[in-house]
């Protein structure tokens, strides 16, 4: 299990106002229910309003299961973690830094003399493969990878450097790096471990993954995280980076080692700075480790942040790659990448007593709710989600959204998978691009069925839909409520997670349904924990129905079309007019098939890939993460019958993206040709 550095405990006050959000006045829990004046959660959906693209990366994980993933058709699977910053690829040896005695420990391979050929992240890899999964690999930043030796070193050797408050049992001469009295042993040497790796080494790396196993528009590695929690180096590889990083050696060395990604495989994308937690939004590395030490004052301006202006360190560091895709004309960041961890007490930890589930259920909620105070150290709203989209609108628009490590916990227990059920619901409603739970759970644990009840609750592959469509809990600490049309068969999903120990009954109701339909209904729940339920249909009648959910369950509804979609009366020509490495001009004409005048016009589309709209003529254009929407000008809103209205735009663009296949116009559908 990833170590967490929970030592970083320090109130930053400035992250609400930096980042532009303001919150509501703040809340750390519902109050105790009087039962006389009690009224149960109302759930409502409306699947014409909050429409936008979920996007599926968002159900990933860390060194999944490999018939799990199967199974789920995981989409992305992360190889990552303290043990993967200092990696020699070569070698298949990794420095396993203060997670174990700061050892280097050569992988078992069945023939060491054919490496880097069957190396453990090339079976990574093939098990990602063999899955139809993407994988995410974790490259280094911090400078060093283990020496070429394929053996065990000691990065604080007891015999080197002195007695220590713990060495390893199995090889005694490996100390923690602290003297008995728990101070750190400083001036060791980092090349009793490791040897200087820099931006040629990465580049020779992924060209060796793009020989074997094809770039990544070609079915190759298609992510590569910028290096793991950079600003705690200080404390988990100490043995080679002692001091905190600062904010420009985390710009020089993303700019060094991002641009060789770039420049050995342009389609590949990658994923930074993969800060640890809360801190990680606003402090460098540098910064974190100076007013731990310090405290006081120091907290309230850091010297590391003053020296930048006093800008945040998240919102400077994606300025920095901002200025250098105007400057290089070639954009190196294609995720703002940020770990999230429940701080409150025992939430991510085996600890499952009463309070402890109830908070972990009630802390989702730091994922988005600005009126809930986080209740630990940070005592605070966190809004980790729009937070990090509003960075990124604020710093570098365009770049995606990513947490590559969360885990709430408990998930061989049912209130563990209600809780990521929950989280993966909120994932897709507050539009974040891309996530990896970190320690997965095994596939007969109930954290494993709360991924089944979103991409395969009925075993033969029906998952959860991918257009989100508003839904609303009057309570969510009782029940929370997430919906999404499918575009495979236009079926509305709606998911209800019982946060509770006790069954809430709930009235539902479904905007724009009227007569009389059957939905039908998965559930899991403690009942029983081996398997997802197909239950009788529920009837639906003029889009209101109650229900009564089990305690610490999940349960999907899937409900028909509300109606036949109307008949086409327009037609789209999607025309790549020219293409090059990395990009494309799309010419788009949009043909009016019915008998009357369209008077102003939006065009709705989806793209299968990560085309990002650069440019664009004769319309006005907005993308949020695949959705694109282009809405007419004043001198081409009007479509007589049988005219036409043309515009196009410039894309970034790859071999293995696909044209969009499905358009609306004005919200009805489009035929195509």
């Amino acid at each position: 299990m990833q170590r967490r550095s929970l030592a970083l405990a320090v109130l930053i006050t400035s992250a609400l106002v930096s980042t532009g959000l303001a919150a509501s006045p703040a809340v750390s829990a519902a109050a105790p229910r009087a039962a006389a004046t009690y009224e149960p959660p109302v759930l409502s959906v409306d699947p014409a309003a909050g429409r936008h693209s979920i996007s599926r990366d968002i159900y990933g994980m860390s060194f999944a299961d490999a018939g799990l993933a199967k199974e789920l058709k995981l989409p992305v699977d992360r190889w990552g973690g303290n043990a993967t910053t200092r990696y020699n690829y070569l070698t298949d040896t990794s420095n396993r830094a203060s997670d174990w005695y700061f050892e280097n420990i050569p992988e078992d391979v069945a023939d060491p003399s054919a490496l880097p050929d069957g190396s453990s992240t090339d079976q990574f890899i093939e098990k990602d493969r063999a899955a139809g999964s993407d994988t995410i690999i974790t490259v280094p930043l911090i400078g060093w990878v283990p020496k070429p030796e394929r053996e065990k070193l000691c990065g604080f050797s007891v015999e080197k450097y002195g007695p220590q408050q713990s060495t390893d049992q199995w090889a005694p001469d490996c100390g923690n790096g602290l003297k008995p009295d728990g101070t750190p042993i400083t001036g060791n040497d980092p090349t009793d471990t490791s040897v200087p790796a820099g931006a040629d080494y990465v580049s020779d790396w992924v060209k060796y993954l793009d020989d074997t196993y094809g770039d990544a528009a070609h079915g190759g590695v298609k992510f590569y995280n910028l290096d793991n929690e950079p600003d705690i180096w200080h404390e988990t590889h100490r043995d080679v980076h002692p001091k905190g990083a600062t904010y420009d050696e985390i710009r020089d060395r993303t700019y060094e080692v991002a641009a060789a990604i770039k420049a050995t495989d342009p389609a590949a994308k990658t994923l930074g700075p993969t800060g640890w937690g809360w801190n990680s939004i606003t402090l460098s590395g540098a910064d974190q480790q100076t007013c731990n030490t310090e405290g006081g004052s120091c907290w309230s301006n850091p010297p590391d942040k003053a020296a930048h202006g006093g800008v945040d360190f998240g919102a400077w560091y994606l300025q920095q790659m901002a200025a250098y895709e105007q400057d290089h004309g070639t954009r190196i960041l294609d995720y703002y990448d940020n770990h999230w961890y429940p701080q409150g007490n025992g939430v991510f930890s085996e600890s499952d007593d009463p309070d402890t589930q109830a908070l972990r259920l009630r802390s989702t909620r730091g994922l988005w709710d600005p009126t809930y105070t986080d209740e630990s150290w940070i005592g605070q709203p966190v809004m980790a989600i729009p937070r990090m989209k509003s960075l990124v609108d604020a710093n570098y628009p365009g770049t995606k959204t990513a947490i590559t490590e969360y885990n709430w916990g408990a998930l061989d227990k049912i209130d563990g998978a209600a809780a990521e059920a929950d989280i993966l619901g909120i994932f897709g409603r507050e539009g974040l691009d891309l996530a990896n739970l970190w320690g997965p759970p095994n596939p007969d644990d109930p954290g494993a069925y709360a991924f089944r009840m979103y991409l395969n609750y009925d075993g033969a592959g029906s998952s959860f839909g991918d257009t989100a469509v508003k839904a609303a809990s009057s309570d969510q600490d009782q029940l929370s409520v997430y919906a999404a049309e499918r575009s495979s068969d236009r079926n509305l999903t709606v998911m209800v997670v019982n946060k509770t120990p006790d069954a809430v009954s709930s009235p539902l109701s479904i905007a724009g349904l009227t007569g009389t339909s059957k939905a039908k209904v998965y559930q899991y729940g403690q009942a029983d924990t081996t398997a997802i339920q197909h239950l009788a249909d529920q009837t639906v009648t003029n889009g209101s129905t109650a229900m009564s959910f089990p305690a610490y369950s999940i349960t999907e509804l899937v409900l028909p079309p509300a109606s036949t979609p109307p008949a086409s009366t327009c037609k789209v020509t999607y025309t790549a007019q020219s293409e090059w490495t990395g990009g494309v001009v799309v010419g788009v004409d949009i043909r009016n098939t019915g008998s009357t005048a369209l008077n102003g016009w939006q065009l709705s589309w989806t793209f299968p890939g990560d085309q990002r709209v650069s440019n664009v003529w004769n319309a006005t254009l907005t993308q949020t993460g695949q959705r694109v929407t282009a809405t007419a000008m004043d001198y081409n809103a009007r479509i007589s019958p049988g005219g036409t209205a043309s515009f196009g735009f410039q894309a970034a663009w790859t071999a293995s993206d696909r044209p969009p296949t499905a358009f609306t116009l004005n919200g009805s559908p489009c035929t195509t040709g």
